[in-house]
């Protein structure tokens, strides 16, 4: 049985790595007294997996498994948890196989067949409450998502910017794009920096979604982002001695 600890502070930064094609995420700061249904939904926005049957799995900062976050209506600060740990999402429904099955023939069912079957995934989702039959967790997913989009729209190309990140310096640069992106969840705004302090040259996954060199784009949150009168700054790169 998990020893819960007693909340003695408001935030936790948390990094998040996710079973989902092995991908990790920048360092998040989650309130403590949020419970971990909401933190679910939170989850879901970022990693793409589904919060009502991800499996949140808490490890350290030697990569050991402290514990897992198994319990909906406990308050995020009850588990054992400090700053710098980090947060597995495990999809539980993500099927993987290393098969060849393109030459098998596939069964066909039509959906009216499909929904009288009691050993399906739909009717385990119906039974249980989860996924989309969840009323609950899908309007706070939707709340989520319109709240993001509206920051999105608000966010316009051509502007300059500041984009704030938890545990990283502050940097200015101009929006370039504002929209979703193929393969990840919600909306994201795309920033060419004034200094090269991106991730890549406007590309994501292999598409472009805009024109920068390389290390001086990067793709943030709309909440990040910052527009506003913030000039570029002069680096004195062409001064001449």
């Amino acid at each position: 049985m998990t020893d819960f600890k007693v909340v003695t502070s408001d935030f936790l930064n948390l990094q998040i790595s996710t079973s989902k094609n092995d991908i990790s995420f920048n360092e998040k700061r989650f309130p403590k007294d949020l419970i971990i249904s909401d933190l679910k939904v939170k989850l879901e926005m970022i990693t793409g997996g589904s919060c009502s049957t991800m499996k949140i799995q808490a490890f350290n900062k030697n990569d050991q498994l402290i514990c897992d976050l198994d319990k909906d209506e406990t308050l995020l600060g009850s588990y054992p948890l400090e700053d710098g740990m980090r947060l597995h999402v495990i999809d539980q429904f993500q099927l993987r196989s290393d098969l060849d099955l393109s030459n098998v023939p596939k069964y066909e069912i039509t959906d009216d067949e499909y929904s009288k079957k009691s050993d399906s995934v739909r009717s385990f989702l119906q039974k249980n409450k989860l996924g989309k039959y969840n009323e609950q967790f899908e309007q706070k997913k939707e709340m989520l998502e319109a709240e993001e989009k509206k920051l999105a729209e608000q966010t316009h190309v051509g502007s300059r910017c500041k984009v704030t990140v938890q545990n990283a310096p502050d940097r200015l640069g101009k929006v370039m794009y504002s929209g979703p992106i193929q393969g990840l969840p919600g909306y994201w705004i795309g920033v060419k920096y004034d200094e090269p302090l991106g991730k890549n040259d406007g590309t994501c996954k292999g598409k472009r979604y805009f024109e920068c060199p390389d290390k001086y784009g990067a793709f943030v949150k709309p909440v990040n982002v910052l527009c506003g009168d913030f000039p570029e700054e002069d680096y004195d790169l062409n001064e001449e001695f």
